[in-house]
């Protein structure tokens, strides 16, 4: 037997060149593969498609109301996620979608089963999904890209398709830039966007945490403005086709997946939310056409896909063209941001405006309805200045709407357990509704999309969300005593809270050490 040291000294070589063979495959990974046989394909317009189902049924509309929009805002999630079904049954010759997010459980089980029902009817899918939320799908959209008349692209791809965050350590200034845009439009006709990824907790299908949020479904000329912007991410540097890095499983593997993608639907939670989407009037509404779209002028704002590869200039990205379209606020600003980061910047804005006479009211998670707890320690220390500048601030409570009024929230749907609306109105005349948070990532890394929308009777919904609906489903901060308070309303009183709620003090503790640390550009 030779000693423990001649061993060691013997695998040394060994375990060397296994090491640099590793690194060297890693760092060969970290590049995506090439493009040069990628073929570009673009929308199909509006004119293309004038005499599908969506076609016909719009046209009388869009004639009545030349160069202006109809919108349908989408609070309630069960009527948002119906949306997306009855678009997908409808469709005749095209499907594009993009997204942030798309979960693999009942909602986006369903609705990648309905794209493989579109598909085998010769409808053109085109499924660009950012490749930081697809996990677990790799499998299953590779079977949909392997049908005759789909295409699926990743985003901005992970090089490590087993374990996705190791890439992070080998490309990290890359894959820390994601694809934030949500769209989904059928046949030219029609497009959804908003602040919803595809997954349960958007479209209240799961038992867990529920998202309060907002998309709107449009028709008219800004769908045209929606698909070209889909078409130049589609083409993008950063668009990869999914065959390039992902293969199709094998044929039991494969039978498989399919089965648990239909029986999705088949499982009691499922069958209970399948049932109650059907009750929806917004299904029958839809199928009738006689949804009640409101005509209004519409600009999309989004950012160049170059920005994920820091190539973007300044006056490209959305929140410089956000700013010129809203122009300056002469009497009011009510935002609401699930994810809120001010920053210093953003403080003197806003400070800016409530020396003006302009009245500034901010919704955003509390710390006990959060879903990422260091974006809060980020947003925490701004509070005080945002306070002492005269800025209303509300923080979402976890229990949102049990003690207040029973109706709709407003423009927001029934109350969720967590803020994920994107959205503001400014002088009550136009609101904004889109992916875009009032953080740093939204506004450096991330592309982000909405729209502008001038619609009076949207941001006059959205303010007197804060009126009447906001003060029983969130605190209100105040200073008493230099020291903020939260104060909550409900059915049995006004209690003022001295102490952060919904966390344990060395959750308080833990919020306090990450607002110390320098990680603002990141969240």
């Amino acid at each position: 037997m030779q000693p423990r040291d001649t061993l060691r000294k013997s695998s040394h070589p060994i375990w060397k060149g296994s090491l640099l063979i590793a690194m060297a495959a890693m760092l060969c990974a970290c590049t995506p593969a090439s493009l040069e046989d990628r073929r570009p394909s673009q929308a199909i317009h509006s004119k293309e498609s004038a005499d599908t189902r969506l076609g016909r049924m719009l046209a009388p509309q869009i004639a009545q109301y030349p160069g202006l929009t109809g919108v349908v805002p989408l609070p309630e999630p069960l009527d948002a996620f119906a949306a997306r079904m009855v678009s997908i049954a409808a469709a005749e010759r095209s499907i594009d979608i993009q997204y942030y997010i798309w979960r693999d459980d009942i909602t986006g089980n369903l609705l990648l089963q309905a794209l493989h029902k579109a598909a085998q009817r010769n409808v053109r899918v085109r499924l660009l999904l950012d490749d930081n939320g697809t996990s677990g799908l790799d499998g299953k959209l590779a079977i949909l890209n392997a049908e005759p008349n789909v295409e699926v692209r990743l985003f901005n791809p992970f090089p490590f398709r087993f374990f996705k965050p190791l890439g992070f350590l080998t490309d990290f200034r890359r894959l820390n830039r994601r694809m934030h845009n949500k769209s989904f439009t059928v046949d030219g006709q029609i497009t959804i966007v908003g602040g919803r990824n595809i997954g349960d907790e958007y479209f209240d299908a799961s038992p867990g945490i529920t998202f309060t949020d907002l998309d709107v479904m449009a028709a008219g000329p800004v769908v045209a403005e929606v698909s070209q912007d889909f078409d130049r991410y589609w083409n993008s540097e950063s668009a990869y086709p999914l065959e390039q890095l992902v293969s199709v499983p094998r044929e039991r593997k494969a039978q498989a997946l399919l089965q648990d993608e239909a029986g999705a639907a088949l499982r009691p939670q499922a069958h209970a939310y399948v049932e109650a989407v059907a009750k929806s009037t917004f299904i029958a509404k839809m199928a009738a056409g006689e949804l009640n779209y409101e005509w209004v002028p519409v600009r999309m704002v989004s950012d160049d896909p170059g920005k994920v590869l820091g190539r973007a200039q300044p006056e490209t990205m959305l929140m410089a063209r956000l700013m010129d379209i809203l122009e300056t606020p002469t009497e009011s600003v009510d935002l609401i941001s699930p994810y809120f980061v001010p920053t210093t910047q953003g403080v003197e804005a806003f400070s800016s405006l409530t020396q003006k006479g302009v009245r500034v009211r901010i919704l955003t998670n509390a710390m006990e309805a959060t879903d990422v707890i260091a974006v809060h320690a980020g947003y925490a220390k701004y509070r005080r200045a945002l306070l002492e500048h005269g800025i209303s601030l509300y923080e979402l409570r976890r229990t949102a709407g049990i003690d207040g009024p029973k109706e709709k929230a407003g423009p927001f749907g029934s109350s969720g357990s967590s803020l994920h609306a994107k959205t503001f109105a400014v002088d009550g005349e136009r609101a904004f509704v889109g992916s875009f948070n009032f953080d740093p990532r939204s506004a450096r890394l991330n592309t982000e999309l909405g729209f502008v929308i001038e619609s009076r009777a949207l941001a006059t919904a959205i303010a007197s969300a804060f009126d009447n609906d906001i003060p029983y489903q969130a605190y209100r901060l105040t200073l008493q005593d230099d020291s903020i308070v939260w104060n909550e309303a409900g059915a049995n009183g006004s209690r003022t809270l001295h102490h952060e709620p919904g966390g344990s003090l060395w959750k308080r503790l833990y919020v306090g050490f990450l607002a110390m640390l320098p990680i603002d550009p990141l969240l």
